[in-house]
């Protein structure tokens, strides 16, 4: 399925799932969504990058191994953890900070890094997944 129609949209196509999975990691804990459908859906992004210009594009545009991005994930999500055990409070209990930032007050919280990490495991295991499905291809 690799011809001219489906290489020239590709790149739209990846981009455009990008920007809407960080969408649904964003607007997750409070409606549906979240950090796990939101890596799926950019697994899925570079999945379709690899089909139609191959494994060594996809890994050329992540920078990083899938699996360190996936291992940066697990840090992340272990420390949001941890950090409210930090202040007294039960483990993976949600804390809130509100810093200014230019003038504007941002809520920051330890849901929301759970989530990134959550994120950041799935797009790391599913795209190393799916990369070595690709390179084995179909024999």
């Amino acid at each position: 399925m690799n011809t001219v129609i489906f290489r020239v949209f590709a790149p739209f196509i990846t981009a455009l799932m990008l920007m809407f999975s960080v969408f649904v990691l964003l607007r997750g804990h409070n409606e549906p969504g979240g950090g796990f459908i939101g890596g799926l859906i950019a697994a899925s992004a570079f999945a379709i990058y690899g089909i139609a210009f191959g494994v060594q594009a996809v890994r050329r545009s992540l920078r990083f191994h899938p699996l360190s991005i996936a291992g940066a994930g697990l840090l992340l999500s272990t420390l949001s953890g941890l950090i409210s055990a930090a202040f007294g409070v039960p483990f993976m209990t949600g804390l809130w900070i509100y810093p200014e930032v230019l003038g504007v007050e941002v809520p920051l919280a330890t849901v929301m890094s759970f989530d990134v990490g959550v994120y950041l495991v799935v797009v790391g295991a599913i795209t190393s997944i799916a990369l070595a499905l690709e390179e084995r291809g179909l024999d």
